[in-house]
């Protein structure tokens, strides 16, 4: 709980470093502990952005509280330019959401959080 998932149309080379660039950023701005982060890297999707094909992601993040106004604008800020150092993916071509779930909807090794 927290969970990163990225879908880019941008071919990665290093999908791993990616990954674990994406969870570091995720603990650091929800200051969860970094070993409750799931990470999660897809690319090479096509996706049509302002009536284009670009270079361009989706990214959702979801998690058990620790999300708010505040958090999500660092979140955003961090994810763009993780994004587009990586990546070369423009921040303006870059759609977050962020989606704070009940712990009884959210299961873990065979229980939930709530």
């Amino acid at each position: 709980m927290p969970l990163i998932k990225i879908l880019t149309s941008v071919k990665i080379q290093d999908k791993q470093a990616l990954a674990l660039e994406l969870s570091k950023v995720c603990a650091q701005c929800t200051k969860k502990p970094e070993g409750y982060v799931q990470s999660v890297v897809e690319d090479d999707a096509v996706i049509a952005m302002g009536g284009k094909i670009a270079d361009s992601a989706f990214v959702e993040v979801k998690g058990i509280g620790g999300l708010n106004p505040v958090v999500n604008k660092s979140l955003s800020v961090a994810i763009c330019k993780a994004l587009e150092e990586k990546l070369k993916i423009n921040p303006s071509a870059v759609y977050i959401n962020f989606t704070d779930i009940a712990g009884s909807n959210w299961g873990h090794n065979g229980s939930t959080f709530g």
